[in-house]
């Protein structure tokens, strides 16, 4: 059997665990349960009343963070031509196409993020047993497959993830 703390029980006196609270009043509750001097964490919880064996019915987004992630994301990009230079400009740690494709494939890993254009994605498939496993193989659906590397890549550094 667990213990309830006396913060814990005091809270459930004020707070209606039954009745559906909006965001904005959810919040304001939470910060005045607040009685210690650092800041809390705050769990969130969603019923999205979906099936997740159905396969038409999976979550799957991005979301750009208002203050970034807290450290620098390094990004690979796969591309040829003029895009290069395009990404070189955007701030892309890595860039090539043929040569860094070779190296990847040799165990270099030193990115977070891979972005590509879509006329690479036939030599790009050559790495997916590599790629793949550590969720770093770009898809159109997550907007790493694209013609504008720059947008791809300045999005990805500001801070949008994946989910």
């Amino acid at each position: 059997m667990t213990r309830i703390s006396k913060r814990m029980k005091e809270s459930a006196k004020v707070f209606d665990q039954e009745k559906l609270y909006s965001l904005e009043d959810a919040l304001e509750n939470v910060e005045g349960f607040a009685k210690v001097k650092f800041d809390e964490t705050v769990e969130l919880h969603f019923s999205l009343n979906i099936n997740p064996k159905s396969s038409d019915q999976s979550v799957r987004g991005s979301v750009a963070l208002p203050h970034g992630l807290g450290k620098d994301v390094r990004v690979a990009v796969f591309c040829k031509g003029e895009a290069e230079s395009k990404a070189k400009e955007a701030g892309a740690d890595y860039v090539g196409s043929a040569e860094l494709i070779e190296k990847v494939s040799k165990g270099f890993l030193d990115f977070d993020v891979v972005v590509a254009t879509p006329d690479m994605m036939r030599d790009l498939s050559k790495l997916g047993k590599v790629l793949g496993p550590r969720g770093l193989m770009p898809t159109p659906k997550a907007g790493t497959v694209t013609p504008d590397v720059a947008k791809a890549i300045k999005e990805v550094k500001a801070g949008k993830i994946e989910f």
